[in-house]
Order: C-alpha cells, then sequence, then structure tokens
C-alpha cells in the first residue's frame, strides 16, 4: 500500500492529498522534549509535548511556534516523564488547542504529581516559570485516559495503545488515518525487569514506525551483572565510611533500584545499621499510585503481591527532604531529580562532592547540558547553583538501568514488525547517524524486504506518500437488490471521514447525521387580466389542468399545471406555488411567463375550444413512420386497439398509443430510438401534454 515516489501534490485536491508529513518539534536528532507532529489527509496529530531537561523558561519548549495548535486534532502522550509531558500543562493552558488529549490511567494518575512537584523544586523565577499549579489542575480536566488495547475515534482518527514497558504506564500508540497505520514507540524496553514487563509485539504491522534511539548502536550489558555492580559499588561506599547517592527521577527507575536494594540489604545482615533513603516530597503519594496499578506490571510482582506487597519497604525510608536530613554518617540515598539539575539531588552533590569517600552512582539517561551529564567526564572541579567552584573528589560510577531499547532489542522490534517506513527519533545526532547506518547494513542485502530509514532533525519533515483504493459501500435499501452485470446504482455519495457509502435518499437520516428539506417556493404577481384567458393560455401551455380541491371562493381559484406547479388566481394578484426541483423550476418558469403574457393582451371576444388529437390519424401516420424507419415488414398492416408494435432483428418493441409509451426488453438502444420517434410525432400532431380523444 506505501509507496513513496514523484508525486505531484499541486494537481491533487487538498481533501485527497496523499502526502503524510511527520515532524519531529523536539527530540529531533537530541533527546529531551519530545513533540511529533503526524499531518495525512487534513488530520493532524501530536505525539508527546515535553521539555528539555538541560534548558529552561520558553527555551525548553519543543518548537510548538512551527505549528497552528488550533489545528491539531489530537495529541497523544506516551508515558508521565517530563521530556516527554512536561510541557503538556503549557500546552493545554496557553495556546489555542481545542483537540482531544489522551494517555493512559497510570499516567495521568502519576502525571499529576511528578509535575507538581516539578513546579515547586524549579529554580527559576516566576516569570520564566511555564505554568502554575492552578495550570496544571486545569490541564488535568481536559486529559481523557485510555486503557491498553482499547481503541478510540477522533475526528476519523483510530488510534489504540500497547504495553511499552519503560516505566509504569508508558504507552506505543498504533494511529490509523484512512488506512495508513503508525507506530509511535515513545521511550520502549524490550527486556523485562524485576517489576515492569517487557514492550509487546503489535499483532498488526505498520506502515510507519516512528522509534526511538537514545541508544544507537550500543548494548546493554546482562541484568544480573548490571545489578550486581551496582549493589557492590553501593556496599563498597558505605563500607568505607560514605555516603552514596543515586539521583534518580521520582518515578520509573527508582521503584526499579528500591527493590533491588531492598532485597539486598535484606541478604545482608551487616548493612542492617546503615540506612536506605528514598529522598522525593512525593514518595508517598509515588508509592500509592504502584501499588494501586499493580496489575500493570509483570507477573513476578502480580504473584508476590499475593504473599505482600513488595513495595512496602523493610529497609527504605522516605525521606520529605534536607531539612529531616541527619547526615551523621553512611547511608544510601535515592534523590531526585536524576539528571541534578536543581532540586534535592543537586543540594546533596554538592555537599557530598569534596569528599572522597562519597560516591555517586548514574544510574539512567543522562542529556546535553545536565550535571549528571557533565560529571561522567570526570571534571576536577563543579560549579555549584550559588556560582562557586566546588572540587571533585567523589567517585563517580555510570551503571545504566535506563529502561530504554538497546541495538539488539531495536533491530529485532523493527525485523518483528518489517514497517517499509522508519522514523528514528529521541537520539543524540552522532548516536542516531550510527543506528541509521547499522539498519541499513542490516537489510542492504535483504531482497524480501525493502525498508527506508529516516532520522530528521528538528522541525525538518519526512516526506511519505500514501495511494491507496478508494471503495464506496452501497447501504440500506439500495443494498437489498442482488447486484448484477451492468445495472446502475443511482444514489447519494457520502463521505464520512475516510469511508464512501451510497445510499438512497431516503435512507440518508438513518445512516447519516444529514436530514432531508423540502423547499416550497411562492411567487406573486400582480395580474389584472382576463382569468378565462389565462387558463386559456395555461391549457396551452401545459395539456389539462387540475383543479385543486381547498379554499376556493369566488374570488380565489387555484390550478395545477404540470402536476406541480400551483397556480393560485386571486383579485389584482396571481400566486405560483410549487416545490423547488430542477424541472419544477423549469416549469414555474414557463408558467410565470404565460401569466406575463396574459397580462399583457387584451381579453379576446371568443376562445377557441382546445385542440384535440385525431387517435386514426395518429395511427396512420405513425404506422407510415415506422415502415420509412424499419421497412414495411416491421410494422403489421392490421391491428386493433391502441397497441401496435415494431419488430425488427428479432426484437419487437411495443407501442402503448394512449399512454404514448415504449417497451423492449430485448434491446434499450432499440427502445430508446423508437420512444424518440413517437414522441416526436405525437408533440408534431398536438400540442402539449393533450390527450388522445
Amino acid at each position: 500500500m506505501a509507496a513513496k515516489g514523484p508525486v505531484q501534490t499541486s494537481t491533487i485536491p487538498t481533501e485527497e492529498s496523499d502526502l503524510m508529513k511527520i515532524t519531529p518539534l523536539g527530540a529531533g536528532q537530541e533527546v529531551g522534549r519530545s513533540c511529533h507532529i503526524v499531518q495525512f489527509k487534513e488530520k493532524k496529530v501530536m505525539l508527546d509535548c515535553g521539555i528539555h531537561p538541560g534548558l529552561s523558561g520558553m527555551d525548553a519548549l519543543p518548537f510548538v511556534d512551527m505549528i497552528e495548535a488550533d489545528q491539531v486534532d489530537l495529541l497523544l502522550i506516551s508515558h508521565f516523564h517530563l521530556d516527554h509531558a512536561g510541557a503538556l500543562p503549557w500546552f493545554l493552558q496557553k495556546t489555542t488547542f481545542r483537540g482531544k488529549c489522551f494517555m493512559t490511567h497510570a499516567t495521568k494518575a502519576i502525571f499529576f504529581w511528578l509535575l507538581s512537584d516539578y513546579i515547586k523544586v524549579s529554580n527559576i523565577s516566576a516569570d520564566q516559570m511555564l505554568y502554575t499549579e492552578a495550570d496544571l489542575e486545569a490541564a488535568m480536566d481536559k486529559i481523557q485516559v485510555i486503557n491498553f488495547h482499547e481503541e478510540k475515534e477522533v475526528n476519523g482518527i483510530r488510534f489504540w495503545c500497547y504495553n511499552a514497558g519503560h516505566v509504569l504506564g508508558a504507552a506505543m500508540f498504533m494511529i490509523e488515518i484512512a488506512g495508513v497505520k503508525i507506530l509511535y514507540t515513545g521511550d520502549f524496553s524490550r527486556e523485562e525487569d524485576r517489576h515492569l514487563m517487557s514492550a509487546e509485539i503489535p499483532s498488526v504491522r505498520p506502515d510507519v514506525l516512528i522509534v526511538e534511539s537514545t541508544y544507537g548502536t550500543h548494548i546493554h550489558e546482562k541484568r544480573e551483572d548490571r545489578e550486581n555492580r551496582f549493589t557492590q559499588t553501593v556496599a563498597d561506599t558505605v563500607t568505607r565510611g560514605g555516603r552514596c547517592l543515586i539521583p534518580v527521577f521520582a518515578l520509573g527507575r527508582a521503584q526499579e533500584l528500591l527493590l533491588i536494594l531492598d532485597e539486598y540489604w535484606s541478604a545482608h545482615p551487616e548493612l542492617h545499621d546503615i540506612p536506605i533513603y528514598y529522598a522525593s516530597s512525593l514518595a508517598k503519594k509515588c508509592m500509592a499510585v504502584y501499588q494501586t496499578f499493580i496489575n500493570s506490571m509483570n507477573e513476578r510482582i502480580r504473584k508476590q503481591i499475593a504473599v505482600n506487597n513488595p513495595f512496602v519497604f523493610k529497609h527504605i525510608s522516605n525521606l520529605k527532604g534536607i531539612d529531616h536530613f541527619d547526615d551523621v554518617g553512611p547511608c544510601v540515598v535515592l534523590a531526585s531529580p536524576g539528571m541534578m539539575q536543581s532540586g534535592l539531588s543537586r543540594e546533596l552533590f554538592e555537599a557530598w562532592c569534596t569528599d572522597k569517600k562519597n560516591g555517586c552512582i548514574v544510574a539512567g539517561y543522562c542529556v546535553e547540558g545536565t550535571l549528571a551529564k557533565q560529571i561522567l567526564a570526570e571534571p576536577e572541579e563543579i560549579i555549584a547553583m550559588n556560582g562557586q567552584r566546588l572540587p571533585l573528589r567523589m567517585s563517580v560510577d555510570y551503571i545504566s538501568f535506563s529502561a530504554h531499547t538497546d541495538y539488539k532489542q531495536t533491530s529485532g522490534f523493527i525485523r518483528e514488525l518489517k514497517p517499509p517506513h522508519v522514523v528514528l527519533v529521541h537520539g543524540e545526532a552522532n548516536e542516531m547517524s550510527r543506528l541509521k547506518a547499522a539498519l541499513g547494513r542490516e537489510y542492504e542485502g535483504d531482497t524480501t524486504h525493502s525498508i527506508q530509514i529516516y532520522n530528521p532533525r528538528n522541525t525538518i519533515s519526512v516526506d511519505l506518500y500514501f495511494r491507496g483504493e478508494k471503495m464506496a459501500k452501497v447501504m440500506g435499501t439500495l443494498a437489498m437488490d442482488k447486484p448484477q452485470e451492468g445495472n446502475r446504482v443511482s444514489g447519494i455519495l457520502v463521505k464520512r471521514n475516510f469511508n464512501y457509502h451510497i445510499v438512497s435518499p431516503s435512507d440518508l437520516t438513518k445512516y447519516t447525521d444529514l436530514t432531508l428539506s423540502t423547499v416550497t417556493q411562492r411567487q406573486s404577481m400582480f395580474y389584472a387580466g382576463s382569468k378565462e384567458l389565462l387558463q386559456y393560455l395555461l391549457t396551452q401551455l401545459a395539456g389539462p389542468l387540475e383543479h385543486v380541491k381547498g379554499e376556493v371562493t369566488d374570488k380565489k381559484q387555484i390550478l395545477r399545471a404540470f402536476g406541480a406547479i400551483d397556480v393560485i388566481i386571486e383579485a389584482k394578484m396571481v400566486t405560483l406555488e410549487w416545490i423547488a426541483t430542477p424541472c419544477n423550476d423549469m416549469f414555474a418558469d414557463a408558467v410565470m411567463s404565460t401569466v406575463l403574457q396574459a397580462d399583457s393582451l387584451d381579453e379576446p371576444g371568443y376562445l377557441p375550444q382546445t385542440a384535440t388529437i385525431d387517435k386514426l390519424h395518429f395511427k396512420e401516420c405513425l404506422i407510415e413512420l415506422l415502415q420509412d424507419m424499419f421497412g414495411e415488414e416491421s410494422v403489421p398492416k392490421i391491428f386493433q386497439g391502441d397497441k401496435i408494435y415494431v419488430n425488427v432483428d428479432q426484437k419487437k418493441a411495443h407501442i402503448d398509443l394512449a399512454k404514448v409509451k415504449v417497451t423492449c426488453a430485448e434491446d434499450a438502444t432499440f427502445e430508446q430510438i423508437v420512444q424518440t420517434a413517437v414522441s416526436k410525432l405525437y408533440q408534431t400532431l398536438l400540442p402539449v401534454n393533450t390527450q388522445l380523444k
């Protein structure tokens, strides 16, 4: 179905354009402020609306000034992380967006607390804040929820979601517009960890895959090795009398690390005197959410909950803030935010970084421009938030628990789905380029599957062309008769979103939101002429007139011409009334002309009788005409009554003289030829619609 080619879109009507545009407004050759616009068939879908962790204020927003917010039909949020959802309250409250916004139940529950905390801990002035607590609360009312695998439709855009792993509630969205399917992965992980299941493989093959490329061609170390290295590093730090800082986001990887540490501490009694703190103002709220959505986690957690709640930790205490912390000896602190831009993790790092006994474990992906990324390069000193230069003496280890796919997982995911088009997003430019090259080499010699790979920069569109068949379904009373070759179907073609139906006018109200209306037209004219003259001229025009019963008095008379035009004759006035149709409008014009003609004439002293046709004379003339046309043998020389026939090449056309009607079952063309000849002769001998004697 999908084909990219040199289509001249300028010659194609806008609503039928085959061009699909995919434009990253953020996370195009960068990590952070994920936001992508998919535009196809006059529909616009926005995928995620995040902020850049390394920037602040308006600079952190995606390039949303490239679009008109009120033209976006649908906004889908993949998960609650700030780089995917942090700009959402601003977009919902501070722009002209009027579309629908969807996320999963768990994402919405966590989203509110996470952004509420972000507003409180942001280390920027009030005038630089993108939104307030009131804006966040108002935005929550505009967010709708969707279940995994639940199908919804907005303005003709069908969509549903799959489990993406990564964090609790994370979703991959499948969007279908005019039969073309786009899968957006957001951040996803194909590896099951201690509490989350791995990302699903959709059963439906997408035409376009928009996939993250965070780790490019890197391959993660085995989970067991990673966990062993992590617990050993933590144990080494505290046993030498140091303090171990683990900067994490309040939700996501923090819960995974807490499960690992609680299990390790339980297995090592010698560590029981060393406290572990989960330092987040959201700690209790976060745990309540995780305990609520146990069924969204993997089978291991669901089985364990029957015995005891794995998120009720034995060796971990909650720490609301630095004011409640007694810094008196070795300890382990998990503090947010994960990239140490500000907040408690930044304060603790600045307090501990000068002591070589202390250690910091960076456990997630770090974006350029953040302190977490900076310390991985092992600088001799760092600049504190107050501008002071501090020597960096504490140990820094990078042990990635980031639940993003590595090259092996991404490649396997693409091979399972076999999409014709892959758009890489959410990756640094170099990593993305390496991934594109590696995937290209992988499919270079593959004759069974052709794949196009794109890695667009921010605001640069990927143009794809999709051309499919257009099919109209016959519905209602028109569909009751079995279709036969050569039979014409006549009805109204209704286009609703991307579906076409042919229905009878009488079925419009059943199958559409349309209603049938009847327009009755009236035209009044001054008339001072003779009623008898007007009636005579109308009879000459339209044949016998019908006298309509109704409000007829000595001063009012109603005549019906052509069986459709009511002529209401009153003192000094004639009014025409009819149901508007193209044919009736034409009849009304003719009647109006006749009324004006009658008004302009003087009343005659004598009106002749209406002419009638001589039936015998008509028969004789018709026989002569048919014999001249088809030969003497084609028409019988003797016949009785008002019916005759003409026979040519074993095709018989029956002629009803009283109705001036011709029928021929064998040949419609022959029927039409004879009908035309009979009608023309009849009209030549008699004014229109005059009946036989």
